[in-house]
């Protein structure tokens, strides 16, 4: 198993070959291309400044999907937020549709899908903007359908077989799961003996809430891509009640860095950076952020959460036309209800009334949005090819 200074070089390795997978995975996995375009392009001055709000920051197609609350809730939210600043909502909206169009384009869908699913991108945030709390996007999408129902039913088995390969409270050390150094053992030892953290991992056990908690088993978690390099653990801990029965869950801990996403003038976050990212959670995904906390732990700032056995990715291999269109409407609206939950009325109906003033163009979106799409479907087009070209002479 690689040293703690061994894993920089073999987590690289590991990141440019994920990325040279698809077009697709080098848009999720290069966040950095992203807010680069955003500061030198001349279509990127034309974007709106909308209301101050959290906002996911990295919002592609991976970053969302269903999240339960711990009372048997399933829905749709973001899952991760990393990157999350205060910043401007519009960054959301155009990285969202540029994963859209990059995974329209894997499916070899023509360039006519990704207009139309640009306009119904706009219908279906317009929609949250409206009504955040009851309304709905008119539309849900079969895969959306699918893994929701695949969430609801999913138990401890299902996460460990998933995840760990096996249903035995062990992690599997090889590929994924990378032997601990002496003293990353030590300190998540320590880590979870605090009756915060405690507290936390009970979040979602409803059984009996007088129960310890206790590490079973850790180990450093090769896992992501744009978060490769980074400190990352999984930890399983046992729920131990009075009479001796112990049940299980798993644990992610993750280190947290500065934000690539720019933050809008004035913004007040906290200095801590995974402070920002559980304040960040509690506000755009509730399912999530309840469950969450920050910590120091190796003079780093990292946070920590539960994985429940009802998160999942929605990972779409292949779209056709209907449910492409279908899908972006779809979330679309869960991006407008994150940011609109964070806004007065008159906020969400100013926002509203500058995403509807530039539809006049060619196709039922804002000229900005489309645009934006556009020029970055095609930069990150040549940069993925210049990466594979990269990857290939490396290799």
């Amino acid at each position: 198993m690689p040293s703690s200074t061994e894993r920089p070089a073999i987590l690289e390795a590991n990141r440019m070959r994920k990325m040279a997978r698809s077009a697709h995975a080098y848009v999720r996995g290069n966040t950095v291309k992203f807010y680069e375009w955003l500061e030198a392009s001349p279509v990127a001055k034309r974007v709106p400044a909308g209301p101050k709000v959290w906002i996911c920051g990295d919002c592609h197609l991976g970053n969302l999907g269903p999240l339960t609350n711990g009372d048997g809730r399933v829905e749709i939210q973001i899952r991760d937020l990393d990157q999350a600043v205060i910043g401007n909502p519009a960054h959301d909206l155009i990285r969202l549709g540029l994963s859209l169009a990059t995974a329209a384009r894997g499916s070899d869908l023509p360039g006519v899908t990704t207009a139309r699913m640009v306009e119904e991108m706009v219908e279906g945030y317009a929609a949250a903007m409206e009504d955040p709390t009851s309304g709905n996007a008119g539309v849900e999408p079969d895969v959306v359908r699918s893994v929701q129902r695949a969430a609801t039913s999913r138990s401890w088995k299902h996460l460990a077989k998933e995840r760990l390969e096996a249903v035995d409270p062990r992690l599997p050390i090889g590929k994924k799961f990378w032997a601990l150094a002496t003293a990353e053992r030590d300190a998540l030892e320590a880590m979870f003996t605090d009756p915060k953290v405690s507290r936390m991992i009970l979040a979602l056990d409803h059984k009996d809430k007088h129960r310890t908690v206790k590490l079973v088993d850790a180990a450093y978690w090769m896992k992501g891509c744009s978060s490769l390099g980074l400190l990352r653990f999984a930890a399983i801990v046992g729920l131990k009640n009075a009479k001796g029965r112990s049940d299980h869950a798993l644990v992610d801990l993750k280190e947290a860095v500065a934000p690539i996403a720019p933050a809008a003038r004035g913004a007040v976050m906290p200095t801590d950076n995974g402070e920002r990212v559980v304040a960040a959670a509690r506000a755009l995904s509730p399912h999530l952020g309840t469950r969450m906390m920050p910590i120091r732990m190796l003079g780093r700032s990292l946070f920590i959460r539960e994985l429940a056995p009802q998160d999942l990715k929605l990972e779409v291999d292949q779209f056709n036309h209907a449910q492409a269109v279908k899908a972006a409407r779809y979330l679309a609206f869960v991006v407008g209800k994150a940011h609109a939950r964070q806004m007065d009325a008159a906020s969400r109906t100013e926002w509203l009334s500058v995403l509807e003033a530039d539809r006049r163009g060619m196709i039922d979106a804002p000229s900005w949005l489309w645009e934006s799409v556009v020029s970055l479907a095609g930069s990150h087009e040549a940069g993925y090819l210049d990466h594979c070209r990269r990857y290939a002479l490396a290799a």
